[in-house]
């Protein structure tokens, strides 16, 4: 079973990350930073914060999603908040998304949060909501099922380094992660 587990960056290498996908054949795609604007036809958006703006794949999830076709797309938000289209604000969401090809059952799922909760009113403070997403799928060729569970690290302004609230959402995802498999055992 090939998994593949990636940092989106907001589809900003779209133009060489899907061909790069097709090419791949992951069986099961671990994709952060996707941002999912479903009321919104661009292509493009801009986010903006203070002094930090960037251009955003506006539906980089559909984009994903069509490059996969064979694949369950399963989107998981961490906030809703505002992108661009020149000056019109388009609500847009922010998040994780798991792409499982469709030979393999899922057979479980589990979502939930790792750094405080879903923000429904914007992006919120630095450090920013994180969610996490499990999946268990069972693997013909091995016989037998496999648990793949990630999520987005807490983004320090200063670095990556470990600092405590990192190692807080590493322990929450070690949880989210153990009552999975106690949920999928029992």
């Amino acid at each position: 079973m090939k998994v593949m587990c990636l940092n989106g960056w907001g589809g900003k290498l779209h133009e060489k990350l899907l061909p790069y996908l097709k090419n791949s054949e992951p069986d099961v795609l671990c994709l952060q930073e996707v941002i999912h604007s479903p009321e919104s036809g661009k292509d493009w958006l801009t986010y903006r914060d203070g002094d930090h703006v960037l251009a955003q794949r506006a539906n980089f999830f559909r984009d994903v999603s069509n490059a996969l076709p064979g694949h369950v797309a399963i989107f998981c938000p961490a906030a809703q908040g505002v992108l661009w289209d020149q000056d019109q604000p388009v609500p847009s969401q922010w998040g994780l998304a798991t792409f499982v090809r469709r030979s393999l059952p899922i057979i479980g799922q589990i979502q939930g949060f790792v750094h405080k909760g879903f923000s429904p009113a914007g992006y919120g403070e630095h450090p920013r909501s994180r969610s996490a997403h499990g999946v268990r799928v069972y693997d013909h060729s091995a016989g037998r099922s496999v648990s793949i569970t990630h999520m987005h690290g807490l983004r320090d302004l200063n670095g990556k380094m470990d600092t405590p609230e990192r190692a807080a959402q590493a322990r929450r995802l070690l949880d989210l992660s153990d009552r999975f498999q106690s949920r999928v055992t029992s």
